[in-house]
């Protein structure tokens, strides 16, 4: 959704209705500052560093150190409710929480915008390959750096 126009208010009320479910089914609190922290991350589709949720996190009274923001992000990976981008060392909110999915993060270059789409057929190509390594993947963070279509100029 990232890239295309769609209902932006609609589209993060869905996912914070999703994750306080999700915080109920699993039993733990999703706090003021939890929520506060995924309402940032919601706020667009880009990726956010800790240092900037921190700096939101204290202008809405939460405080100002950094294990704040790095508790509620950790937190918030923990549940499935965000991810973090590796290569921008930064984090953007999960778009389908609660459901079981394997990502790739498409990240724009010029705006770090990024979209979330389902990366089921290259983990199986990837498995396939380490498979004939005799290589088990346990863990695979999948990032394609490029451009969106509004920084490449391409009208929807």
């Amino acid at each position: 959704m990232a890239f295309r126009s769609h209902d932006h208010d609609g589209c993060s009320g869905a996912v914070l209705r999703r994750a306080e479910a999700l915080a109920t089914t699993k039993g733990v609190r999703l706090t003021p500052v939890r929520q506060r922290t995924l309402e940032i991350l919601l706020r667009a589709h880009r990726a956010v560093g800790a240092y900037e949720v921190l700096e939101e996190l204290a202008r809405d009274g939460f405080g100002n150190q950094p294990p704040v923001a790095y508790r509620a992000l950790d937190f918030l990976v923990e549940l499935g409710l965000a991810h973090r981008i590796r290569r921008l060392n930064a984090f953007t909110a999960c778009m389908h929480p609660g459901r079981e999915h394997q990502p790739v993060f498409f990240i724009c270059r010029t705006c770090d915008a990024i979209a979330e789409a389902q990366a089921e057929p290259i983990r199986s190509a990837a498995e396939t390959a380490a498979s004939g390594l005799g290589f088990v993947i346990e863990r695979m963070n999948i990032e394609a750096l490029g451009l969106c279509p509004a920084c490449a100029g391409i009208s929807e």
